[in-house]
């Protein structure tokens, strides 16, 4: 197991935990005004599942560091331009948000078709 891997996918569980929460409570006016508290839970939604994938894959070391990467990238540009987006309302962001998509999905892909060892 990489103990750094291992180590900044429990930070990305962190900071999903405390995104929620700060959503929730400090920021909700600011997102309910910008229209964008539903683009915010759905960001610290996929952030926080993929963290906990991120946190699992860490735990198999090396086997799949590929897959582990995609999703980190996923993490950051799908959940990062949704919390930018919600936070600014620079609507323009919502264009990188597939191409955190694409990464979750090809994180996925990889898992699937990587050979089990």
């Amino acid at each position: 197991m990489s103990i750094l891997l291992f180590r900044i996918a429990a930070i990305l569980c962190f900071l999903a935990v405390a995104l929620g929460a700060f959503g929730a409570h400090g920021l909700r006016s600011t997102l309910e005004a910008h229209g964008m508290l539903d683009a915010w839970n759905k960001a610290v939604l996929y952030h926080f599942i993929h963290g906990i994938a991120l946190f699992v894959l860490a735990l198999f070391g090396t086997a799949n560091r590929g897959a582990w990467w995609l999703l980190f990238a996923g993490i950051f540009l799908f959940s990062g331009s949704l919390y930018v987006m919600a936070l600014t309302n620079l609507r323009w962001l919502g264009a990188i948000t597939p191409l955190g998509g694409i990464c979750f999905l090809g994180g996925w892909a990889w898992l699937i078709i990587a050979p089990t060892r």
